[in-house]
C-alpha cells in the first residue's frame, strides 16, 4: 500500500478520540500547509460536534457517551471505507489552505517532497472518565477512585466501533494511549484489560510530561519551535515550550466537579493552590498556542461558526479581552441555551466555563495579551517518529591556576 494508513487511540478524561491518518509526499510549501490542515480536520471533529449532523449512534451511547462525528480527507478510498465503518458526520478536506502559512520546523529540501500527516478519519466520542475519577466512589488508601463497572462498559463499547473502523479501513493501530482520568484511577488494570479486550491492542498510561511533549511536537510541525502550547484536558492541562514539558492536574471536567458550571470566590484560592509548586520558567512572553476542545470551542463562539472551518480557526489569534468577552457571554446564558451554542454540545456547555477561567489564569502566568489557537493534538503527535534526547553535555572541570602553578 503506497501511503499506509495508520490510527491512534487517545482515551482522555472527557473524551476519547480515533484518528486514521496516512503520511503522504507533498512539496514543501503545500506540505507544510495541508499538515496544518490534516490536523485541522482532525479536531474538527471536536468543534463540529457542535455543528455537524448527529448520527444514529449519539442515540445509543445516551448521555455518558455523546455522538462519535468523522471527519475525512479527500482520499476517496478512505470515504468509502468509513462509510461503512458506521462513521457519523464526515467533512472533506479539499485544498490544503490557511490563514497564515507556518513555517516549518526544519527547512525541507528544495528537491525532495516532505512527509505530511494526512488525517483520513477521527472519530470522537464523549466517555466522562472523570467523573468517576473526580466524584465517584470512596477514596483507596492512595486517595484514588475506581472507574465504575457502567464507564468501563461504556468504554468498551466505544473502543469495539472504533476496532471495527480500523478493520474496515484496513489502518495500522499504532498507539492506544490514557492520560490523566487513568492516571488517577485506582482500578486502571482492570480498564487496560477492558480495552485490550475490545481493541485487541493494549492501551499504555502515558506520563503528564510525555502528553505535553507529543502535543507540543504535534504544533511545532508546522508552526515552529518558538512557542508554548497549552492543552487543557478534562483532568489536567499540559505545557511545553519544547525544551520544558509538565503537566497541571487539573482540566475543565476536575475543575467542574469541584465548583460547578461557574466558579465562584473559591477560585482564588483553588488557582494560588494549583500554581503553588508550578515554574513558568522559560515560557512567558513566547507566543501561545492553545489546543484542544476547548480552544476550539472558544474559537467558534467568537466566530459564531455553526459548522467548522479551518481557515477561520486555524491560527486564529485572540486577546485577553476577546476571552473575557466569550466568558461573560458564555456565563450570561442559562444551562439550556448554552448548550445550543457552537461547539458546547454533548456535554461540553457545562465545563466550558471553567476551561475559559482557568485558560486566563494560565496566560496570565505566561504574561502574554494573545493566543493563538490551533486544532494540533496528542493524537498526532503519537504518530510522528520519536525524537532523540538530546544528550546532556557535561561541563569540563577547570583546574584553577593556583592549583596549576602547585602542580608544576
Amino acid at each position: 500500500m503506497k501511503n499506509k494508513l495508520l490510527a491512534t487511540v487517545d482515551i482522555g478524561s472527557h473524551s476519547c478520540i480515533m484518528l486514521i491518518a496516512a503520511f503522504e509526499e507533498a512539496p514543501a510549501q503545500v506540505a507544510e500547509m495541508a499538515g496544518g490542515m490534516a490536523e485541522e480536520a482532525v479536531e474538527s471533529a471536536e468543534s463540529s460536534e457542535s455543528a455537524a449532523n448527529e448520527s444514529a449512534e449519539s442515540s445509543e451511547h445516551g448521555e455518558s457517551a455523546a455522538s462519535a462525528e468523522s471527519v475525512e480527507t479527500a482520499d476517496s478510498a478512505a470515504a468509502e471505507s468509513a462509510e461503512t465503518a458506521d462513521s457519523a458526520a464526515a467533512e472533506p478536506v479539499s485544498e490544503p489552505a490557511v490563514s497564515e502559512p507556518a513555517a516549518p520546523s526544519e527547512p525541507a529540501a528544495s528537491t525532495a517532497p516532505r512527509k505530511i500527516l494526512v488525517p483520513k478519519l477521527q472519530k470522537i466520542e464523549v466517555c466522562r472518565l472523570g467523573d468517576d475519577v473526580y466524584d465517584g466512589d470512596a477514596e483507596d488508601e492512595e486517595g484514588k477512585r475506581p472507574i465504575s463497572e457502567k464507564k468501563i462498559a461504556e468504554l468498551v463499547s466505544i473502543m469495539t466501533k472504533f476496532r471495527m473502523d480500523l478493520h474496515a479501513l484496513g489502518a495500522d493501530l499504532q498507539a492506544v494511549v490514557m492520560t490523566e482520568a487513568m492516571r488517577k484511577a485506582s482500578n486502571s488494570e482492570e480498564v487496560i484489560a477492558a480495552v485490550e479486550k475490545a481493541i485487541w491492542v493494549r492501551p499504555r498510561i502515558i506520563s503528564g510530561e510525555e502528553e505535553a511533549k507529543l502535543t507540543f511536537r504535534s504544533v511545532r510541525e508546522w508552526h515552529g519551535k518558538d512557542l508554548v502550547t497549552i492543552d487543557i484536558g478534562g483532568g489536567s492541562t499540559e505545557l511545553s515550550n519544547g525544551e520544558t514539558a509538565f503537566s497541571i492536574p487539573v482540566g475543565a471536567l476536575k475543575m467542574f466537579k469541584e465548583m460547578g458550571p461557574i466558579p465562584g470566590p473559591e477560585y482564588k484560592k483553588f488557582v494560588k493552590e494549583a500554581f503553588k509548586d508550578v515554574s513558568f520558567k522559560g515560557m512567558t512572553k513566547k507566543p501561545v498556542y492553545l489546543i484542544g476542545g476547548t480552544g476550539l470551542a472558544l474559537a467558534m463562539v467568537f466566530l459564531n461558526k455553526q459548522v467548522f472551518d479551518y481557515k477561520a480557526i486555524e491560527g486564529l489569534e485572540l486577546s485577553i479581552s476577546d476571552l473575557d468577552a466569550v466568558t461573560t457571554r458564555i456565563s450570561n446564558l442559562s444551562k439550556e441555551l448554552r448548550a445550543m451554542l457552537p461547539g458546547l454540545e454533548n456535554g461540553r456547555h457545562d465545563i466550558i466555563i471553567c476551561g475559559l477561567f482557568w485558560l486566563k489564569s494560565l496566560l496570565e502566568k505566561l504574561r502574554v495579551e494573545s493566543f493563538r489557537i490551533s486544532t494540533a493534538g496528542l493524537r498526532f503527535g503519537l504518530l510522528y517518529p520519536p525524537e532523540v534526547e538530546p544528550e546532556q553535555k557535561t561541563k569540563a572541570k577547570r583546574t584553577p591556576p593556583w592549583l596549576k602553578k602547585n602542580n608544576s
